[in-house]
């Protein structure tokens, strides 16, 4: 079996810089990445080199802020993951392979949408 660890949150904010900033301060974390968001807006992830708290605005989002938008779970073996996922009888979706990492979603039976992700 791969081992498994929370790598971060997802929250949806109005405004990410200064959000980023304030955990900054609070926490004495780092921004590890910023930028634009895949679907538009903009996301800061703010943490350790471990984990970290994905702060992100959506342009023109329903979604409210204050939302949890998705956990990561990054994995050692994507494919063997996944398979398990699908023997549960969960169904997986938006598969990318993109910077830093490959990754699929899938949501659990109370809709609570998961990312799991390798970067290997």
């Amino acid at each position: 079996m791969s081992s498994a660890a929370l790598e971060h949150v997802n929250v949806t904010v109005s405004d990410p810089e200064t959000t980023a900033n304030l955990l900054c301060e609070l926490f004495d974390w780092k921004v590890r990445w910023n930028g634009p968001s895949q679907m538009g807006g903009h996301t800061y992830h703010v943490g350790t080199d471990d984990a970290y708290v994905a702060v992100y605005t959506y342009d023109g989002s329903p979604m409210r802020n204050g939302r949890l938008n998705h956990i990561g779970v990054v994995v050692d073996d994507l494919e063997a993951t996944e398979s398990r996922v699908l023997a549960a009888g969960y169904r997986t979706f938006n598969h990318a392979d993109y910077e830093p990492g490959r990754r699929f979603y899938f949501n659990d039976g109370d809709d609570i949408e998961f990312e799991v992700v390798s970067y290997n």
